[in-house]
């Protein structure tokens, strides 16, 4: 069984350990403060210690060395180095070190191999990434890229379309070629057969070649704009808000960021060169009248106040701005973004956790999106000889109802899977699973030695 140690329990810590609760690893958490570790206990089935990260003494004395992995995540970088070099350097076989300042990013290469981390995450620039990513596309709603573009998941709010409304999946037309693989209803992620029926108001996550989504989106007349984003406003500029900034003036699209910290203002008119550094609160609307937020074509709300971001996106999309997006970071606000009229809302903690799931899951999974805050994932896989999955027709997998794949690119070619598809050796799989059937999952993605996983999946 894998074991993997996290030093630090803020919101990526928990985040993680909450996800590896469900798969096959065994997680220790370490933190100083015993009120968190005594909460996270009480929901979590992870072993909590309360200890400093830095003692070596305590290191040891939790046999470090026996660990797969070691996850550094408390709120300063210079500590999450430090963890991260003392384990590698008592044997622990794998280190990641949460680090956010722009001035460390600029020579990760030196402090990964000086100091002995393997991977480093930075949420912010991460974040920063997938924000740019949605900006630079042509059309108006979220989707995922999977399958180096071949393979793309889109989430399409079905409002009171009757087209939709009150039918069956298995009755629908112009999904030839698309699969609804997951419906957000009411903060619920709900894994559709052909005879679910489709409510007012849910969201559906649908995967194909684009421009079969393309044809959706026509029929269910959504704005398939191809207006190219050429002027952006950004609210807050801290790390988030710097680093789309830089990557926003790469792309020529004009930036105006407005700042309520004015020496923070001095600090990015420095360091960012075309942008338009406004000194003001970004809450005020005659402000951002006056600096033309009608005229942009998108609106970023990156402060660090949820309520912030949500509201001013929505002042800004009743001004008529196309693109509207709004960082989050709690958790329980995710059941109500489906409801307001925001394109798009972000939380860098599930964003990273993919990015942490990915890499300690190993080489043949490609990329994780979790959905609805976790309770559902979206990953690709490469398949694998060695894979209990390849070589037999889908239906004799037995898979559970929480798991759906979704699509299959085999020698280049995208498949949307029946029940006599079969899985061949380096085929790319997209997989969406219910965090519920996590436990099952890993056992998809783990080679194929005989023993429990022949009784799994019923091979004699």
């Amino acid at each position: 069984m894998m074991k993997v140690m996290i030093v630090g329990a803020g919101k990526l810590g928990y985040k993680l350990a909450d996800l590896m609760d469900n798969e096959d690893i065994e997680v220790t958490m370490v933190d100083t403060n015993f009120k968190t570790l005594e909460s996270i206990s009480n929901h979590l089935d992870v072993l909590t210690v309360v200890a400093n990260g830095i003692q070596i003494g305590a290191l040891k004395e939790l046999d470090i060395q026996s660990y797969d992995f070691l996850i550094a995540s408390t709120n300063s970088d210079e500590t999450n180095t430090l963890i991260c070099t003392l384990a590698k350097k008592l044997k622990c076989k794998k280190t990641i070190a949460r680090i956010r300042n722009p001035e460390f990013i600029e020579q990760l290469d030196f402090v990964k191999s000086q100091m002995g981390i393997d991977y480093i995450i930075n949420p912010d620039l991460t974040t920063a990434i997938e924000i740019e990513r949605y900006l630079l596309r042509s059309y108006n709603f979220y989707s995922d890229d999977f399958a180096k573009g071949k393979v793309s998941m889109v989430d399409f709010h079905i409002g009171n379309k009757e087209d939709f409304v009150g039918k069956c999946i298995k009755d629908l037309k112009g999904l030839e070629e698309l699969l609804i693989t997951a419906i957000s209803r009411d903060g619920s992620l709900i894994i559709p057969n052909g005879s679910t029926k489709l409510m007012k108001n849910d969201v559906i996550h649908v995967i194909g070649k684009i421009n079969n989504i393309n044809k959706l989106g026509e029929m269910l007349k959504i704005n398939m704009d191809k207006k190219r984003t050429k002027k952006a406003m950004i609210l807050g500029g801290g790390k988030i808000g710097f680093y789309l900034a830089q990557r926003l003036e790469q792309d020529n699209v004009l930036v105006t960021i407005v700042e309520a910290d004015k020496s923070r203002c001095q600090y990015l008119s420095e360091r960012l060169n075309h942008a338009l550094v406004i000194h003001g609160d970004g809450t005020d609307i005659n402000l951002l009248e006056e600096e033309d937020l009608a005229s942009m074509d998108a609106f970023i709300g990156a402060t660090g106040f949820d309520e912030q971001n949500l509201l001013m996106s929505l002042v800004a999309k009743q001004l008529g701005v196309n693109k509207t997006i709004a960082k989050i970071s709690r958790p329980n606000y995710i059941n109500i973004i489906d409801k307001l009229d925001v394109d798009i809302a972000l939380n860098p903690v599930n964003i990273t956790a993919s990015d942490i799931l990915r890499y300690i899951r190993g080489g043949k999974v490609v990329s994780v999106s979790l959905l609805l805050g976790g309770q559902g994932e979206v990953a690709e896989i490469i398949a694998t000889e060695d894979l209990p999955i390849v070589g037999k027709p889908l239906s004799e997998l037995g898979l559970p109802k929480g798991i759906i794949i979704g699509a299959i690119v085999h020698r280049g070619k995208v498949i949307i899977p029946k029940g006599d598809t079969i899985i061949h050796p380096k085929d790319r799989i997209i997989v969406f699973t219910l965090t519920s059937d996590m436990p099952f999952f890993s056992k998809m993605i783990k080679p194929n030695k005989g023993g429990i996983f022949n009784e799994l999946w019923g091979r004699h």
